[in-house]
């Protein structure tokens, strides 16, 4: 397929708002690609080169795309920034250069969906000697080939910004609409903006067939070739495959015992609520373990590794639990941030893990033995668990537990659990299944103080006089159910001018620097990857940012670098936490 016939997609979709038109617009758009172009162009569709589960990544920084114009157009780099810093957007930096260009190559050819992402997948597998120079030439080659549309959506794709609004739920809802619309009685009005769906039950069994489907590979490109060849039978033969990563489940906030039981029911599983980072792990031939981001960290946590080989019985299966650090001397369980270095750290990692090491407390399992069990019951996929799994502490150990429908036994447990250095505890339904990335009731968390909410950075400013080689102030957001950063405030405290008090305002700058994509004077604006804890008083409702809310006297608390953007705080759960207040 031309890549010229997804531009054109990119188009509708970025000139309307309206989340059920995009929906239609991507149903229809769904109908006409070839089963060979499906995964690529599903994936392009969404902004993405590889699918979530790949470990791949592109990497490419705003300053290697101005090289990249300056190869394909032979404008000054000088004169690209300055077009840059008047649009803010190097896409539409590219598609002006791009269309002023003088001198055309006389042999180009037009685009295809496959030669983009070939070229774009290169970028994430280059390494030694001319890195740069050969990443370079595989971006100017493609911008040189291109239109001027294809070569802002090129640049915006490789930036990891392509600004159209197709969120998870939109693509699931956009598969069935496209493939089972004649089944359920389905049909769209454009002109109103309205759907009728006559069989609402059976629209909703595709629905869940599709989310399952998509559930269990983190990938709309196959989910939409399993609908193509096999239709629903194939989205009920989809299965998890030990080796890829599946979001995990997530859980909900409650601010007292008395709505912990009313979530889950009783009596209930309750758990300590550990201060740490989930750990999925995966034993088929070898042994990996990912972070709830789907990053691969084996190398970082060989100690993990080698008690899963030690002390868990099974030739295959995939577990969910956290690591937590504890001090070595006291054996007391440490706040996250002491251990999130070990997430990151890719050498001195045998000194570290002695340094700074961990407890993997496991507390599910998902897949055993050949047999998926996310559809079974907790409390027997709990049994199972303490079958499979010799726990010796301070290495790895299920986690601490009791099953009761008590509320004064709960309280034991909790003030029990806050003294062993952990955040609360856990409640979860006995007879509930397991809901890869979804936050369902099926397990409620109650923490010992206010808990703050997790937020993207999305821009920045330079500070002034001794912080002018620093960013200070730093924008926050959370996201809508399309996939969509909302504002909601700034901010400047609880950063320290001094590394080893905490997060530093230098640690702050290193790690966005690289992810700015626009410069505005003192502002930049950065890829929305870096995910922060925000401490707060309370919720306002406020004009002035996208949400129509914000944050008052917001508080870095600690960066997240086990959580991805797509797990942040969604703004109805912030409208929950404002009509939560005590105010209200």
């Amino acid at each position: 397929m031309q890549y010229e016939k997804l531009v054109e997609i990119y188009e509708k979709l970025g000139k309307t708002t309206k989340r059920l038109e995009k929906t239609y617009i991507i149903s229809e758009f769904l109908k006409t690609i070839d089963v060979k172009d499906i995964a690529n162009s599903v994936l392009l569709l969404q902004g993405k080169v590889f699918p979530s589960w790949d470990e791949h990544k592109l990497g490419v920084a705003s300053r290697l795309i101005l090289k990249a114009i300056n190869v394909a157009t032979g404008i000054k780099v000088s004169e690209i920034e300055k077009e840059w810093k008047k649009k803010g957007d190097l896409g539409m930096v590219a598609e002006t250069l791009i269309g002023k260009k003088k001198q055309r190559t006389l042999f180009t050819t037009s685009l295809s969906v496959s030669k983009v992402i070939n070229n774009l997948r290169k970028l994430a597998v280059l390494e030694g000697a001319g890195t740069i120079d050969r990443k370079i030439s595989l971006i100017s080659e493609l911008l040189t080939s291109a239109n001027p549309l294809e070569a802002k959506y090129i640049t915006r794709t490789v930036l990891e910004e392509l600004r159209i609004g197709v969120g998870e739920g939109g693509m699931r809802d956009a598969i069935v609409w496209a493939f089972f619309s004649e089944k359920i009685g389905f049909t769209y009005s454009r002109e109103d903006n309205e759907i009728l769906i006559e069989g609402r039950e059976e629209f909703n069994k595709y629905v869940s067939a599709v989310q399952r489907a998509y559930d269990l590979t983190n990938d709309f490109g196959s989910v939409v070739e399993v609908v193509k060849k096999k239709g629903l039978k194939g989205l009920y033969d989809v299965e998890l495959i030990v080796g890829r990563p599946i979001k995990v489940m997530l859980a909900i906030k409650v601010k007292d015992i008395e709505e912990g039981f009313e979530r889950v029911g009783k009596p209930a599983e309750v758990e300590y609520k550990y201060d740490g980072f989930r750990m999925q792990i995966h034993k088929d031939k070898e042994i990996k373990i990912f972070t709830r981001r789907l990053e691969n960290v084996t190398k970082q946590f060989p100690e993990v590794v080698d008690f899963i080989k030690k002390n868990v019985k099974g030739k295959s299966f995939i577990l969910d639990g956290e690591a937590v650090g504890f001090d070595s001397k006291t054996k007391k369980y440490l706040p996250f941030q002491n251990i999130s270095q070990r997430i990151k750290r890719k050498y001195g990692i045998q000194e570290l893990s002695r340094k700074i090491p961990v407890e993997l407390n496991i507390f599910d399992v998902l897949y055993y033995e050949g047999k998926n069990l996310i559809k079974e019951k907790f409390k027997k996929r709990r049994k199972l668990l303490e079958k499979i799994v010799k726990p010796i502490p301070f290495k790895a150990i299920l986690a601490k537990n009791i099953v009761t429908s008590e509320r004064k036994k709960v309280q034991e447990f909790y003030d029990e659990s806050i003294k062993a250095g952990n955040e609360g505890v856990m409640f979860k339904k006995l007879d509930a299944p397991y809901k890869p990335g979804a936050r369902v009731g099926h397990m409620v968390k109650l923490k010992g103080e206010q808990e703050g909410v997790d937020v993207v950075i999305t821009a920045a400013e330079w500070g002034e006089g001794k912080r002018a080689q620093w960013l200070s102030s730093f924008t926050i957001a959370c996201i809508d159910e399309d996939g969509n950063f909302l504002d909601i405030g700034k901010v400047g405290t609880g950063i320290k001018e001094k590394s080893e008090e905490g997060v530093s305002f230098e640690q702050m700058t290193e790690i966005l620097k690289p992810l700015i994509i626009a410069e505005k004077g003192k502002v930049v604006k950065v890829k929305p990857e870096v995910v922060v804890e925000v401490n707060y008083e309370e919720i306002q409702k406020s004009p002035t940012y996208k949400s129509g809310f914000a944050l008052r006297f917001p508080r870095l608390s600690k960066i997240r670098e086990d959580r991805s953007p797509e797990e942040i705080v969604t703004i109805g759960e912030i409208e929950d936490l404002y009509f939560g207040q005590k105010k209200h």
